[in-house]
């Protein structure tokens, strides 16, 4: 071990509050020194949960659970309509039950090492100590985990990694471990130590006294705007991936909860950091509004492959095999076609602007499945990915058992969020981000299957330790009444920008220009970025903001339900992030994981770290709408992870 010290300083507004001692034992023992608040006291502290995917459910049950009052709110008119529903492929632990090698150090080692050396150590071996409780956890709720004939869980490979840790329920492990926070969450509610707020979207978070006392919310049926008032607030709200407009995201998602945090105080970290997944269905036409994910355990058995030759339009099955070139097998033979994600994404779109994409627009490439099924037989891999191919088959019209299936990079997920340090709280006391929402575990680059174990490790096993040392030093307070003038300031301020953008009357839709943010976004700063590039993201998006002020169209009022109304502000709040996202790139001048400048890559085409002057994370103060945000940083050091050019060769 090569311990790599950076030299230069964090930010004094940063405080990580990491621990000291052996990153082994760090979380164990912090968590005896960490203040406690007893049974009793439990309830008289009011928690509040933004957002019921698997964080945020997992947060709230396992909070009513200790007893605290939680007051959980989501736009969806049930939790289970949360985007966590969406996962496919898996979740992973360090359980080791292949005996395959695995442990927590590795699984340590390789998600710092995925994230191309841009995480927190310390965050990121606490996730890989807790990921063993979390597959515990989910199996005695019910989940049902994929056996193997001995009736013992089974595991599956996932990219970046070289042994098998992904526990899965065929294509649906999001949803089955949904269903699973689900219940928790219900039997709370039932209990009554759960408030469940259906179809209400956080506008604001108010603050008193640099402390943070509640949110401003809108009720999207009637459109009454109300205050509610807490001694902490969770944010577990998710990514901003649809600021690309086209995603794997669905079309609900959006950045506006944290955002509006943002904007109230909380620094935003890493904007640049965006993962485009390589395993999508490729866009078929200009006016779609969606993408569609494949899961990446695909990756498996299917081998992703273009034609040799340019502008091929043969079928799959008419090219020989000599003119086949299955170029991660030959690039990186260690890891093959289960390479990380943004590795595997690159060679997709180099291989495509090449000009040896396949597909009607020849905007993709071929995963095929021919050899699997040759040696396993079709009903083994339909066992394994039946629903996947189902939808596949569904969707395209092709039936991939009888030909490869055509896929394409797309936004999946993003990696920066809001900072948040060891106890997972935002620069705002009292304000905590969780999961997706939050910068903490990833660094540049997520690792496949890791989503769902930081939403669950941080939701059922890292806030409900660490929200107690906060709130036990305000044992006696009260929350604030929500007449206060803070509550009814911010109520004011909703109420002024909902008449503002009512009174507009422009020509275009607020989705006319959301697909525009969103090709800018994707064209400047997307899988590759440059210098020039992304100065002219920066005017481009603000000429598009400055119109969309002035000529967007939001039809209806605000007294009843206007999805229009929900939309303008969403896209509002993009537009801001987009601004930020670009400048974020700009400012980084190297390449690292899912943030690739053409001006900083290896002789190979590789992503290249300058790790003497971007080891860290950057986050952004808001200052103002009509003030740039001020960059802080927060250093990295690795003490257990040699810095190193990652090779998955």
């Amino acid at each position: 071990m090569t311990a790599t010290m950076n030299s230069k300083t964090t930010s004094p507004a940063l405080d990580n509050k990491v621990p000291d001692g052996p990153i082994a034992t760090k979380w164990e023992d912090h968590k005896f020194s960490m203040k406690l608040v007893n049974p009793n006291n439990k309830r008289k502290f009011t928690v509040i949960v933004v957002g019921t995917g698997l964080a945020g459910s997992s947060a709230a049950a396992t909070l009513g659970e200790l007893g605290y009052n939680v007051k959980a709110f989501t736009f969806h008119d049930s939790p289970r309509r949360a985007h966590s529903i969406a996962a496919q492929g898996g979740i992973n632990a360090a359980k080791n039950y292949q005996n395959d090698g695995d442990s927590v150090h590795r699984l340590f080692y390789d998600t710092v090492k995925g994230g191309d050396y841009r995480s927190r150590e310390a965050n990121v071996h606490r996730l890989a100590e807790v990921s063993v409780n979390i597959i515990d956890q989910a199996a005695a709720q019910g989940v049902p985990f994929a056996r193997d004939y001995g009736g013992l869980l089974d595991n599956r490979s996932f990219g970046g990694a070289q042994v098998s840790r992904t526990f899965y329920a065929r294509g649906q492990t999001g949803q089955q471990l949904l269903l699973g926070a689900y219940s928790a969450l219900n039997r709370q509610i039932h209990a009554g130590s759960v408030e469940m707020h259906n179809r209400k979207e956080m506008l604001d978070l108010v603050v008193k006294d640099g402390q943070t006392c509640g949110i401003v919310v809108r009720d999207l049926l009637t459109g009454e705007v109300e205050s509610h008032s807490a001694h902490a607030v969770v944010l577990a709200t998710g990514g901003y991936g649809n600021v690309y407009y086209l995603s794997t995201n669905a079309m609900m998602c959006n950045v506006t909860a944290a955002w509006r945090a943002h904007r109230r105080g909380a620094f935003f970290a890493n904007p640049c950091y965006t993962q485009i997944h390589p395993t999508c269905i490729p866009a078929s036409e200009d006016h779609q509004s969606k993408l569609t994910l494949m899961s990446e355990s695909l990756r498996n058995d299917g081998r992703i492959w273009v034609p040799t030759a340019f502008d091929d339009n043969r079928l799959a099955s008419d090219i020989p095999e000599a003119e086949r070139d299955y170029y991660l097998e030959r690039k990186y033979p260690a890891f093959g076609n289960l390479v990380p994600r943004d590795v595997a994404s690159r060679n997709a779109k180099t291989v495509v602007d090449e000009g040896r994409g396949i597909g009607p627009l020849k905007n993709g490439v071929f995963l095929d499945f021919a050899d699997a099924i040759a040696r396993d037989g079709v009903e083994t891999i339909k066992a394994k990915y039946g629903n996947l191919f189902d939808m596949y088959a569904n969707i395209t019209g092709e039936n991939p058992y009888e030909r490869p299936m055509r896929i394409y990079p797309a936004t999946h997920y993003t990696m920066g969020g809001l900072w948040v340090d060891y106890h997972l709280m935002t620069t705002i006391p009292g304000t905590y981000a969780i999961g997706e929402a939050n910068f903490s575990d990833h660094g540049a680059n997520r690792l496949g299957a890791s989503a769902l174990m930081q939403g669950l490790a941080d939701g059922y096993f890292v806030l409900p330790y660490t929200i107690g040392d906060q709130l036990a030093g305000k044992l006696g307070e009260g929350t604030v009444p929500t007449d206060d003038p803070v509550f009814k300031a911010a109520e004011a301020e909703v109420a002024d920008q909902t008449k503002k953008w009512l009174s507009i009357g422009g020509t275009k839709s607020p989705e006319h220009y959301h697909r525009e943010l969103g090709r800018i976004v994707w064209d400047r700063i997307g899988m590759a970025r440059d210098k020039n590039g992304l100065e002219k993201a920066q005017d481009e998006i603000s000429s598009l903001e400055e119109e969309f002020k002035k000529n967007v169209r939001v039809k209806g009022d605000n007294t009843s339900m206007n999805t229009e109304l929900e939309k303008v502000g969403r896209v509002a709040d993009f537009f801001e992030l987009a601004k930020l996202k670009a400048r974020d790139a700009l400012v980084r001048e190297e390449s690292c994981g899912g943030h690739f400048r053409v001006e900083s890559q290896t002789e190979e085409g590789e992503a290249l770290r300058d790790d003497e002057n971007f080891s860290h994370v950057a986050a952004w103060e808001w200052n103002g709408e009509d003030t740039e945000q001020t960059k802080h940083e927060e250093q990295l050091d690795f003490e257990y992870v040699a810095l190193s050019q990652r090779s998955y060769k």
